[in-house]
């Protein structure tokens, strides 16, 4: 059965240590975004990050926003495809101590072990929500890497109860996506063995 958590940044490892393949979390606190080019930057171009992710949520997204007077407003922020930032994450993890991950659909084998090593939860946010989402935005607290261009860039949010989110790998390494895949190839060999 899915248990519910609701976590409080800046994540410690003791946080999210129960916290199993298909539960769900909430997270309250910072949220910073970081799609390709963020990872490339840091990883590729070495970079330094602009900001400390220890204890943070990174999510996968590239925000719609709009100036209003001297602040920021998320309008829309949902996730983008995780799988694109699966060659770089593993070493984005062991890097910057980010304890969650947020985005759309699965991430592989290298992240898994990566959450294994370094204690990061890998989570979905329903695709299609980006309004949803941005009503769990409080506010924009700082900005960098925008000539990336606002979708790239590093927005850094203060959110409430950010969610729901569904866990895909754990701190364990299991990974919903390989747990499901064996299932279906599983139930399809059943079925399969039934019409010969």
């Amino acid at each position: 059965m899915s248990k519910v958590y609701y976590l409080q940044t800046p994540i410690k490892d003791e946080d999210i240590q129960t916290v199993n393949v298909g539960d769900i979390i909430y997270i309250t606190g910072v949220i910073v975004t970081g799609r390709d080019a963020v990872h490339t930057r840091l990883l590729e171009e070495g970079k330094p990050l602009p900001i400390d992710l220890r204890g943070l949520a990174l999510y996968h997204a590239g925000p719609a926003v709009r100036k209003v007077g001297s602040e920021w407003e998320v309008v829309a922020i949902g996730p983008t495809t995780s799988m694109r930032m699966e060659n770089w994450e593993a070493e984005f993890i062991k890097r910057t101590g980010v304890k969650v991950i947020v985005g759309k659909g699965f991430m592989g084998s290298q992240t898994a072990e990566a959450c294994r090593n370094y204690k990061c939860l890998v989570t979905m946010f329903p695709g299609g929500c980006g309004v949803l989402a941005a009503k769990r935005v409080e506010k924009v607290l700082d900005v960098h890497w925008l000539d990336l261009g606002v979708p790239e860039a590093l927005w850094v949010l203060k959110v409430k109860e950010f969610g729901p989110l569904l866990v895909t790998i754990d701190t364990l390494g299991n990974n919903m996506y390989y747990e499901r895949s064996r299932d279906i190839e599983e139930r399809k060999k059943l079925v399969l063995s039934k019409i010969k």
